[in-house]
């Protein structure tokens, strides 16, 4: 059994590593080298890594792929997208490629409002709270000025503070629910200083407050935190075209294409176990390009599904219609990005991922990764109602399984030829590597 270790954090990145090699690895001088193996040979570039986290050995590289040809309101983009999964940039880029001849993508901006909470429990009489509330919002948002100027000065700032009553649903359970517009910056620091020091406030003004009795007088804080649900801070894009325009090499009857399209979004829409999937295949591109531009993809993931489940049953996120002959297909949802602090000012890749975006703003940003959760959506969908999901993704995931099986260039090369005709599968590729070396 490895041995425990206190004052980790506190030995040098060496000793860390060694510790580690010691006590969980057999062949350490392999371990070693793959460990040093990913370091960066900018002594500067990898201190800069170094110091994102706690406790850094090495850096974890994930592809930095690039999807072209997106036309988003009449502007052309390059879509940066950092992930792991094959097919989804190829998803991405034939997506864009489809729908730049029949006139790109529509996005907008809906609303940009962010939300944080001072929860706090008292016990005594509501309408004396209320009273308290009304007397002490003017100071909460007062104390908070020296916070907010700056914020104040690019068009942001506190929006509004509301006293909730969730006593119902937890015994003397109460919230200070306040809203927030954070302009380019994600703006969480800035909520959970604000909401900081408005529990500071709140509860040191609680104890001066002449109609409570001593009980109520020493409400407790609890906590004071954002929230990542954010249903208040929507983007929606979509395509749409007559029907007739969606033919292609591969959709020949577009009118039963259509059809079964939408009943696919339509499945989605009602069977929580397929919309789970569905919505997956959305975030595939959302958080490739979340990540790529140093956005917290966590975050949005969970802010998003929860807008899957708001109305108390979880379903899809991206809508179809069929009316008069037109196809439209289109998504809404919650996103709460920056472009501003955080890794994106000192992260050089993300700087160049934001650099190819034409140094977007936060709003511009909400778009480009709606229209990337769309675009991988309608290519999802597509493949699967037309060739099937496998045939393209397998066909991406083959160079994975050479890879695993340490083909050689030439091995690569012919096995390649070999399943343009044929179908990938593990076990084929497995025959198909066997054959070629006896």
């Amino acid at each position: 059994m490895p041995n425990t270790i206190s004052g980790f954090s506190k030995l040098t990145k060496s000793e860390k590593i060694e510790w580690l090699l010691d006590s969980y690895f057999t062949e350490k001088d392999n371990a070693r080298t793959l460990v040093e193996s990913y370091w960066n040979s900018d002594e500067k570039l990898q201190k800069l890594h170094d110091e994102f986290i706690e406790n850094t050995i090495t850096n974890y590289y994930l592809p930095l792929g690039v999807a072209p040809n997106f036309l988003i309101n009449d502007t052309f983009y390059a879509i940066p997208m950092a992930i792991e999964e094959s097919s989804v940039v190829a998803a991405a880029s034939k997506a864009s490629k489809f729908w730049l001849e029949r006139g790109g993508f529509k996005a907008k901006v809906i609303s940009t409002e962010k939300i944080g909470q001072v929860h706090f429990t008292y016990k005594g009489d509501f309408n004396k709270l209320k009273a308290f509330f009304k007397h002490v919002k003017p100071k909460l948002i007062s104390d908070t000025a020296s916070m907010t100027k700056s914020m104040e000065r690019r068009g942001g700032g506190i929006l509004n503070i509301k006293l909730r009553n969730k006593s119902e649903d937890l015994p003397n359970y109460y919230q200070l629910h306040a809203t927030f517009e954070t302009m380019d910056a994600m703006g969480a620091n800035f909520i959970n200083t604000c909401l900081e020091q408005f529990a500071t406030t709140f509860k040191s003004e609680a104890l001066q407050f002449e109609d409570f009795n001593d009980e109520e007088k020493h409400l407790s804080i609890v906590m004071s935190i954002l929230s990542n649900f954010v249903p208040n801070c929507l983007v929606r894009a979509e395509v749409s075209c007559k029907i007739e325009d969606l033919k292609s090499k591969d959709i020949p009857n577009p009118e039963e294409f259509a059809q079964k399209f939408k009943q696919a979004i339509d499945i989605a829409k009602i069977e929580p176990y397929r919309a789970v999937t569905h919505n997956k295949g959305i975030m595939n591109g959302i958080d490739a390009v979340v990540l790529a531009t140093g956005n917290d993809f966590r975050a949005v993931e969970a802010g998003v599904h929860a807008y899957a489940a708001k109305d108390g049953k979880y379903t899809s996120l991206t809508h179809c219609s069929i009316e008069n002959g037109n196809f439209k297909f289109w998504i809404e949802i919650p996103l709460a990005l920056g472009t501003v602090g955080g890794l994106t000012s000192i992260h050089p890749l993300v700087k160049f991922a934001l650099q190819m975006l034409q140094k977007p703003t936060a709003k511009d940003l909400m778009k480009i990764v709606a229209v990337a959760g769309l675009a991988q959506n309608f290519g999802a969908v597509k493949s699967l109602t037309t060739t099937g999901i496998q045939e393209g993704h397998m066909k991406m995931h083959l160079m994975n399984i050479l890879n695993q099986f340490e083909a050689t260039d030439i091995e690569k090369s012919e096995l390649i030829k070999h399943f343009k005709t044929n179908v990938v599968s593990h076990s084929s590729v497995v025959d198909a590597i066997e054959n070629l070396r006896k």
